[in-house]
């Protein structure tokens, strides 16, 4: 069993089902603000966040039948709290960043269409940002908060950096298109995990068994070191799409060379995380439903044919 990989129709994350707030949205023209009714819903703080939504504008991208909306103009105040983007602000959108984007969405539909097809199904909006003037603090590269479905996160650092430790001088659209559909896994996961019973009646993240997490051990603080059963869950699923598509990248011949030695040192990290990663899970299953360990189930088949 795996990961559902469409979004059920009907159901709570389906943003055309026949619901009065999304319908008056939708009649509005507010599309946009869809993901951010759902993002009322789910945290029930009594925070407009659709309504704040309305002021974003949004540039619409085009690719391979799908549009995207690209936010522009203030990210509202409530919702940037809500979300951990405090300290960032939605980036200028310039020709150079719209070359990008346009690029790694077609390098996912031509290349990997089973990745696009999961960034199209969980993915209607982005979010560019970078750090706001004085802010000193590491950028982040991409990000997805399951408090906000469809929307993903992403900074300039998206074009250079490949997680956890692949770094490069030279910026690429590739790179972009990874993060992309690994913050997309990320949304799908989520979806699922808030629909179906993954977890144990009786587990609760903040009291979880931690597992260590040596590729990690440079970074400061415990949360990174050491991962709840459910960040490892999720880390899993992303790792195993992950390293499908750095290997289909390894196996093309248009790569440049900066590239090539980026993606080589990426899958050769990732191989050894994920199965350490499913090896720890397995050795906790008692943490997951049966449903859950079903997934496992599926996740191992995954991890051993990589």
């Amino acid at each position: 069993m795996q990961i559902t990989a469409t979004v059920e129709p009907g159901s709570f994350f389906d943003l055309g089902r026949h619901d009065p707030t999304l319908i008056r949205l939708r009649e509005d023209g507010a599309e946009r603000a869809l993901p951010f009714a759902l993002m009322e819903r789910l945290m029930k703080s009594g925070v407009p966040y659709a309504e704040h939504a309305r002021a974003l504008a949004s540039d619409l991208v085009h690719v391979a039948s799908t549009a995207f909306d690209w936010f522009d103009s203030d990210l509202p105040r409530q919702i940037a709290d809500e979300i951990n983007l405090s300290n960032y602000e939605i980036v200028e959108h310039t020709v150079e960043r719209h070359a990008a984007l346009i690029q790694a969405l077609e390098r996912l539909a031509t290349v990997h269409p089973d990745g696009f097809a999961r960034v199209h199904e969980f993915v209607r909006g982005f979010l560019w940002v970078g750090l706001k003037p004085g802010v000193r603090t590491s950028s982040l590269t991409s990000s997805s908060d399951p408090a906000l479905p469809y929307v993903i996160v992403f900074s300039d650092k998206a074009r250079h950096h490949i997680p956890p430790n692949t770094v490069s001088d030279e910026p690429s659209h590739l790179f972009l298109a990874e993060n992309i559909l690994h913050e997309g896994v990320h949304q799908s996961v989520s979806f699922h995990v808030l629909q179906h019973q993954v977890f144990a009646d009786d587990y609760d993240s903040k009291t979880s068994p931690k597992i260590e997490i040596a590729w990690r051990a440079t970074q400061g603080e415990a949360r990174n070191q050491f991962w709840e059963v459910d960040r490892a869950f999720h880390a899993t699923c992303v790792y195993n799409q992950l390293l499908r598509f750095r290997r289909a990248e390894l196996d093309r011949d248009d790569l440049t060379a900066s590239e090539r030695a980026s993606f080589q040192a990426a899958y050769n990290e990732g191989m050894p995380a994920v199965q350490y990663l499913m090896d720890q899970l397995e050795l906790l299953g008692a943490n997951f439903t049966d449903h859950g360990r079903e997934l496992l189930a599926g996740l191992r088949d995954q991890t051993d044919h990589l």
